[in-house]
């Protein structure tokens, strides 16, 4: 299984924010639309960055209520690893744990096309691991 099989499941739409909208704007997308990280992009195509609730977080401990004048881009998280959907569902869920990233944009040839989080990587994980012992189990059952 690939990223791309996930992608199937859960679709390709992508919240973005500008690195230049404010952090009250970022908080209200992630509230309203129940989500945990928006990905920063001046074109809608590219990655500049990511902001999740982690950085909002942090940055509420560093600068309390001045965060909310703040920027996305004084706050984002520049580096950001990224995968593609040819690859693996393991190899991502190992690149998340390694970097500690909970989401992980889907780029292809310099475009976002997705975007994928470690719950969406379990779920497909856990399907195929479900899918495969109903396969044994069958199988042992005809012999």
């Amino acid at each position: 299984m690939n990223v791309e099989d996930v992608l199937d499941s859960k679709g390709r739409q992508v919240a973005i924010i500008g690195p230049d909208a404010s952090i009250a704007l970022a908080v209200h997308k992630l509230k309203t639309a129940g989500i945990g990280s928006l990905v920063v992009s001046e074109d809608g195509t590219t990655v500049s960055g990511i902001v999740s609730e982690r950085e909002v977080v942090r940055a509420l401990a560093e600068h309390g209520a001045e965060l909310l004048r703040l920027r996305v881009s004084d706050i984002m998280r520049r580096r950001v690893v990224t995968c593609s959907r040819s690859d693996s569902i393991q190899s991502v869920m190992t690149e998340m744990t390694v970097s500690r990233s909970r989401h992980v944009p889907v780029v292809e040839a310099n475009r976002l096309c997705g975007l994928v989080s470690i719950g969406d990587l379990v779920k497909k994980r856990l399907e195929e691991l479900e899918l495969e012992a109903n396969v044994l189990r069958e199988y042992i059952v005809a012999r």
